[in-house]
């Protein structure tokens, strides 16, 4: 299973992003644990100055914007 960090306020961008990162994952047969981070110091400790940003499995893969469906694609099947 994929641990699956949203970094962000809970913005329409965040929530956005972790709907797509969810039915992403159930199309491809993917489990994911998709958590919601909102605490700005634990956003900063990942480095992420611009949300949404996207950490999986501790990684940050994504910041600033929505990412793309063929992004979240490649993060899943890594």
């Amino acid at each position: 299973m994929k641990i699956v960090k949203v970094l962000g306020s809970g913005c329409k961008n965040c929530v956005t992003t972790a709907k797509l990162i969810e039915e992403k994952a159930a199309a491809l047969g993917v489990a994911v644990q998709v958590e919601k981070v909102t605490d700005i110091a634990a956003i900063m400790g990942y480095g992420v100055m611009s949300t949404p940003g996207v950490v999986v499995d501790e990684k940050v893969v994504h910041a600033g914007g929505i990412p793309k469906p063929e992004a979240i694609a490649k993060w899943l099947a890594a």
